[in-house]
């Protein structure tokens, strides 16, 4: 990468200095950052080296930044890649790129060493259809896949199914004890139903069985074998099919589903139950209202100090024998790093996919360098506790490299909220989504109002299918925001195609690819690599800047196991693409002008559509 390459060279500066002053090293605690300004005057590259070597030299910042711009220019600058270096006050060092040199030259990104990294996203509970707060959680799952591939890493994609959980059991209650009749096209909507039908039903307490009976279906679930238990699996594959169906629509696939149901009856579970018995900080409580209950104790040593609702989370076993969420995820986690020693049996589930319920053939998963879960903030302090888990049985390294993707859910704005009957007269910001109330948008509901949307909206169809573009311009809306932000879906919002969109960026693409097209069929032009770039006009400049920074974009977002920072990228690419094209002719430029501008749009094409096919959106050659 080009600024890693500047980077070092400073580094080498900054050594060179404290060797000429005979200053012992102290530079080795100081990060050299470059950034790149966003004025264009303020140089294409700068640095504040010389304000961070202020105190060990005990010189001013701007003494120091023009020492260290005289060693850059005697030592060559960074093999004549930095054309020129300005200091500016009150230390900044400025450097300017020999865009000539950057055009011939090829930057790799870091290499990995094959390092393996397990992904797990998606994981929906099977019991009704998809909404839109599962689907940020899939597209930002799918988009760290896409991005670590991109980069170097082995990337196997998990998809965790909760076919042991209350939701599931509160759908087969539901199945088995309430008439619902209302046309539904799919299975997974009808238990949509259903699932918000049971828990209203538990909650009006005029069936109090209904408690007992959901008690009795998780005890089914767990041991298996039994009329409840095949009711439950029956209903947990058919929904699976369906999100999976759903998901596909999305570009968005997986290696292997896991179910946690396996976990127990595989004897995973067993496994980890006998190493975590060997540390002093799992054990069976005896009185007190947790008495019976196998728990694993917090790392805080003030006990009391504990959110009272996270109490429950150190819980692993109940009293009656039922394993809590956590404790299946400790078991699945050693599984995932290849510290448990078992393996899953194997069987396809739809074509190039894997299971792991089943008989079959054995095959090669897990055993994880790094592991990352993409689960909602909510789930932070169970997510902690599998990480103490692994602490305390001695695996600090995988604990290390264990890695929680947080973000914030998807709420309703007044207006959706309206559009699905919700009184909004508290006049709130946002209404919470609740499956167990019935309220949501479901994934299916919103890609066929998107693709109306988008059919209505264009005036020439033979490019995409508009059901294509309707998916991406889905998936880029929920991935544009910062992963911590809670995203409050505005149906009209999301259905936008201007401005900073996926249909903008994919319009870009397709502008690039015609006039590309168009110079080689009527000009007879193919772009060639200039050897020099000089007087760039002003747009010419921004795009070229922005162009050479998506190596440094790509690298940081996957270090930071953030999709957004590339949707932000790639926007103001295609923003300074369509500035470029409005304010220089490229076609009708003067010949001399015309194979730099040629070249700058092959350049753009190649970059948003590596952004756009690590953010999973289509590349069209026309739309």
């Amino acid at each position: 990468m080009i600024s890693q390459l500047i980077v070092n060279r400073i580094e080498k500066s900054v050594q060179a200095l404290f060797v000429e002053l005979g200053v012992e090293d102290g530079a080795a605690n100081i990060r050299i950052q470059i950034e790149q300004p966003a004025h264009l005057d303020h140089g294409d590259y700068s640095t504040n080296a010389a304000m961070q070597l202020a105190k060990v030299l005990r010189k001013a910042p701007i003494q120091i930044a023009t020492l260290l711009k005289t060693k850059l220019e005697q030592d060559g600058n960074v093999d004549q890649l930095i054309s020129r270096v300005e200091v500016a006050q009150p230390g900044f060092i400025n450097l300017y790129i020999n865009w000539g040199q950057w055009a011939q030259r090829q930057f790799q990104l870091p290499t990995h060493q094959a390092e393996k990294v397990v992904i797990e996203h998606t994981s929906i509970n099977p019991n009704k259809s998809a909404h839109i707060g599962h689907l940020r959680n899939a597209c930002i799952g799918d988009a760290l896949v896409r991005m670590l591939r991109r980069t170097g890493f082995i990337v196997e994609v998990h998809n965790y199914i909760d076919d042991l959980g209350n939701q599931l059991a509160d759908t087969v209650v539901g199945l088995l004890n309430i008439t619902h009749k209302k046309e539904h096209d799919r299975f997974g909507d009808f238990c949509w139903d259903v699932y918000s039908s049971v828990n209203k039903a538990y909650q009006g307490k005029t069936n109090p069985q209904l408690i007992e009976e959901r008690t009795n279906v998780l005890l089914s679930l767990e041991e298996g074998d039994e009329n409840l238990s095949w009711v439950g699996l029956l209903v947990a594959e058919r929904i699976v099919r369906e999100h999976l169906e759903e998901m596909s629509a999305f570009g968005i696939s997986y290696d292997l589903l896991v179910w946690e149901s396996s976990i127990v009856r595989e004897g995973f579970w067993t496994a980890a139950f006998s190493l975590l018995k060997g540390t002093k900080q799992f054990y069976k409580e005896t009185e007190g209202k947790l008495e019976g209950c196998w728990v694993l104790k917090q790392a805080s040593a003030d006990e009391d100090a504990a959110d009272a609702e996270h109490q429950a989370d150190k819980v692993l076993v109940r009293s009656n024998g039922i394993l809590t969420y956590t404790a299946k995820d400790i078991a699945y986690h050693l599984w995932k790093f290849g510290l448990l020693d078992q393996d899953f049996k194997y069987k396809r589930f739809a074509d190039a996919l894997w299971t792991t319920s089943g008989n079959g053939a054995g095959a090669s998963y897990g055993k994880a360098d790094m592991v990352i879960n993409v689960i909602d903030y909510r789930q932070e302090y169970p997510q902690a506790m599998v990480k103490q888990a692994l602490e305390i049985l001695g695996y600090t390294e995988q604990a290390d490299k264990l890695r929680h993707v947080s973000y914030g859910v998807v709420s309703l704005s007044p207006a959706a909220a309206r559009e699905l009957g919700i009184d909004t007269s508290d006049g709130k910001a946002s209404y919470a989504m609740s499956g167990r109330q019935g309220i949501g948008i479901k994934i299916s509901d919103l890609l066929d109002r998107m693709e109306t949307v988008i059919e209505n909206k264009r005036s020439d169809k033979s490019g995409l299918s508009s059901r294509i573009i309707a998916a991406a311009a889905i998936r880029y809306y929920l991935l544009r925001y910062n992963l911590s932000t809670e995203v409050v879906f505005d149906i009209q919002q999301a259905t936008e195609i201007t401005g900073n969109t996926g249909v903008y960026l994919m319009y870009a693409y397709a502008r690039a690819v015609h006039i590309l097209s168009r110079a080689e069929s009527d000009f007879n032009m193919q772009p060639t690599v200039p050897d020099t770039i000089e007087q760039l006009e002003k747009a010419e400049y921004a795009l070229l800047r922005q162009i050479a920074a998506w190596p440094d974009t790509l690298y940081a977002a996957s270090r930071e196991l953030s999709p957004n920072g590339i949707c932000h990228y790639t926007h103001e690419l295609a923003a300074l693409f369509s500035n470029f094209y409005a304010a220089c002719p490229i076609l009708k430029a003067e010949e001399h002008k015309k194979p730099l501008r040629l070249w700058l749009t092959l350049k753009c094409k190649e970059t948003i559509g590596d952004a756009l096919s690590v953010l999973g959106l289509p590349t069209p050659n026309r739309m």
